[in-house]
Order: C-alpha cells, then structure tokens, then sequence
C-alpha cells in the first residue's frame, strides 16, 4: 500500500480570497514504513501573506519572493501523488488550496489524481467523538513528540500526522498466525507453536517501558485489558512458556 501524507502552509484561511500556497510538504509511506522519499517545496504566492498567517508558519513574502512559482514545480508534485492514497489533516482545506492551483493549469483536481483522499480529523473525530483532534492533541494523545513543533511547517506537520496515523490505525496491522481448527486436513497443516522452540529476547528496561506505555493507550482507548496484555509473556517470562 503506498500513502502520501500531505499538508500544504498558505497566505490565509480563505481560497475563495484568492489566498495561495506557499509551501507543501510530502513523505511517502510504503506498507506503513517510510520509504525516505519526499517531496517538500516552498512557493513564491505572488501575493502579500497575512499576518495571522504568518504568526502561524513564520513566512513572509519578502521571504519567499526568490522561490519557485507553483505551475514551476505542479509535474514533480503530481507525479509524487498519482495514484497513492494521500492522508490529510482536515482535507477540505488543503484540497481546496491545491485544487485551485492546479485549475490555474488547467489540470484536474487531487481527488482525480490520487487512489484516495484521506481526513485524518474525520478519522480523529469518529474515534474520538468530543475532544480535541487538532495535530497538536492528536500527538499528545498518542504520545508522538512535537515539542519541537514552534511554528507550522507543511514537512514537519507531515511528519507528526504520519506517526499519528500510524498510532491511531494500529490495529490494521495483523501479527495473527492464523491456526485452523476446522476440518482434519487444516489440523494436520496446523503450525505447533510449542515445538517451535522460539528464541529468547529480552527487552531492555526502556524497550519494556516503551511495551507498556503502548498497553496503556490501548487498555484506555477499548476500555478493558487488551488480549496482547493477558496473554503474552510478562517480563522475563520465556515466550516457550506461553505458547506451550
């Protein structure tokens, strides 16, 4: 599965004002690991930035006046998002924005170019209906670091957006050894876990806090023990042991 974590930093809130792109910030994930490409450019807006928004990202336009315009750099940024499922954090807005940009050109919309748009604050609010679900309480709710995180930076709220999803979907992730107890034939296939006799790792002492910290999350967010909590090896216990 191949994703694209998007988020783009404007000249103000309102496209329908004309207001413009100034930076887009890109990472890809393969198979929910970063594969190391990117894709992050800052963008001359020919246009004055307001000053809320740049007490936001920082940026004025004297800043950004020697940078590339958008049409300059619309092939290398469609060409990193075709045909990926794109994640954003309240996507009506950064669509928005790049929609415009790209009718300028005469070309058609993300939704047209990309697998899929993703909502990450829908996504946030179904599973966390009444709290807070901007980046910043995401993170802190899923204990991802963003202290380093003084201003707005499409990379950099790209970066934290993609280790929240990766924490709020965790449970697309399958480590299930799928053992059938159906007919005889699945029987005979079935895999004997106690003979395996699967080496011994001992965690370290952070490794196993980290382990914890985890089983604490998803013990609060399904309100009751998670299974890996019950039935996997405390610590120090040879994992022998629990498959037997």
């Amino acid at each position: 599965m191949r994703v694209v974590v998007l988020d783009t930093e404007t000249t103000g809130l309102r496209v329908e004002d004309g207001h413009r792109i100034i930076e887009i910030g890109c990472l890809e994930l393969i198979n929910r690991r970063p594969s190391g490409r990117r894709f992050h450019e800052l963008i001359n807006p020919e246009r004055e930035i307001e000053a809320g928004a740049t007490e936001v990202h920082g940026f004025r336009l004297q800043d950004l006046e020697d940078k590339p315009l958008f049409a300059s750099v619309a092939e290398r940024f469609i060409s990193f998002v075709e045909g990926a499922q794109i994640l954003i954090h309240n996507a009506p807005f950064d669509t928005g924005f790049i929609n415009a940009e790209l009718a300028r050109m005469g070309r058609p919309p993300l939704e047209s170019i990309a697998a899929e748009v993703v909502d990450t604050l829908r996504m946030a609010r179904d599973l966390h209906p009444g709290q807070r679900n901007s980046l910043d309480a995401l993170c802190q709710r899923y204990g991802v670091n963003n202290t380093h995180r003084l201003l707005h930076g499409a990379l950099l709220d790209a970066e934290l957006l993609a280790e929240v999803w990766l924490a709020m979907t965790r449970g697309q992730d399958s480590l299930d050894i799928q053992v059938s107890r159906g007919d005889a034939d699945s029987e005979a296939n079935a895999i004997d876990l106690a003979a395996l006799n699967l080496p011994v790792v001992q965690p370290s002492a952070e490794e196993w806090a980290a382990h914890e910290r985890i089983m604490d999350e998803i013990a609060k967010e399904c309100g009751g023990t998670p299974i890996w909590r019950r039935e996997a090896p405390q610590k120090g216990q040879d994992p022998n042991e629990v498959a037997a």
